[in-house]
């Protein structure tokens, strides 16, 4: 059976949906009143008012009982929604003059957790004494719901429903190699003329991670032979600027050492659009001041372009 419409009507008093609620879950217009600290009279005129702005009879009364009427039941419903949404708002903007405090469990990418987030997080806990942060670096995605972890720096996407997203910076990869090597064995100007050229693989659960590459709108994944393969990137920059071949490393990682000059980026015409630099954190009704604030000050930090790319003279956003 359809439920009949209701009229358009005009609700100009939160005040009167509450009183109209108490009385529906309490069927008395008395135990409303006391529950709501006014008078009888007082709750009577809420819900009068209310089916006078409706145009429609929510409420049956006799001198035993109150009971809803076939309106009442479908009001009563949105009714409820309305006021959780008014009571959310509110323990929102609550939440937001509270002073940051407790544990903090942050969770980050090895090397640009390092470089990068963790000068500001020190940062955020001078400002923010009543805060201890625990920190946990890694490169996997772990589960942040199932280890307790109240936020992530992640470079990429989630796909993880439990998990909200929020982007901070853009990122890519580049393809690089010292002055001095490219002086001994040339630039490649493709990507399959790295097979030609000593490379610097990274391996990843013991496996080597392929480079990417983009050409005409599609992306390519290429597996490099990797003279020297280590499972650290900031190792592989180092042999890369030592000399020692070419590696593909986050801008992150390498964007000082182009800008300074010490390695060069090549194949630059194919550099792969890059996944952004994100905070990930559990879907939470209100997310509490101590995570707020951590991310809120990233994103402020980094609102004129992340510190790898101050300075760049690249073709593409680092």
């Amino acid at each position: 059976m359809c439920n009949p419409p209701l009229p358009a009507a005009r609700l100009d008093h939160v005040g009167d949906l509450l009183a109209f609620v108490r009385v529906a879950d309490a069927q008395s217009f008395t135990a409303a009143a006391e529950k709501l600290g006014l008078s009888r009279s007082a709750i009577g005129k809420c819900i009068a008012r209310l089916e006078q702005g409706l145009g429609a009879r929510l409420l049956h009364r006799s001198t035993r009982s109150v009971s809803l009427s076939d309106e009442g039941r479908v009001f009563y419903e949105h009714a409820l929604r309305i006021l959780a949404e008014v009571e959310n708002a509110a323990d929102a903007m609550d939440s937001r003059k509270q002073a940051p405090r407790g544990r903090l469990r942050v969770d980050l990418p090895v090397s640009l957790g390092r470089l990068h987030v963790m000068p500001l997080l020190r940062d955020y806990l001078r400002e923010w004494p009543g805060v201890e942060a625990d920190v946990s670096f890694s490169d996997d995605y772990i589960d942040l719901v199932r280890d307790g972890v109240d936020v992530a720096i992640r470079i990429g996407g989630e796909t993880d429903s439990r998990l909200v997203r929020r982007v901070l910076a853009p990122h890519r990869l580049i393809t690089c190699a010292s002055p001095a090597y490219l002086d001994r064995h040339g630039a490649p100007a493709a990507p399959d003329d790295l097979a030609r050229h000593q490379t610097l693989a990274f391996t990843h659960a013991g496996a080597l991670v392929p480079w990417r590459y983009a050409a005409a709108g599609q992306e390519r994944q290429m597996q490099v032979a990797g003279r020297l393969r280590m499972g650290n990137t900031e190792a592989l920059r180092d042999a890369a600027l030592a000399g020692e071949g070419i590696a593909q490393l986050g801008a992150f990682l390498v964007g000082a050492d182009l800008r300074a000059g010490r390695l060069v980026a090549v194949l630059e015409s194919v550099a792969p659009a890059g996944a952004p630099v994100c905070a990930v954190y559990p879907h939470r009704r209100h997310l509490a001041p101590k995570v707020r604030l951590l991310i809120d000050g990233i994103a402020r930090a980094w609102s004129a372009g992340p510190p790898w790319a101050a300075g760049s003279d690249l073709h593409h956003p680092l």
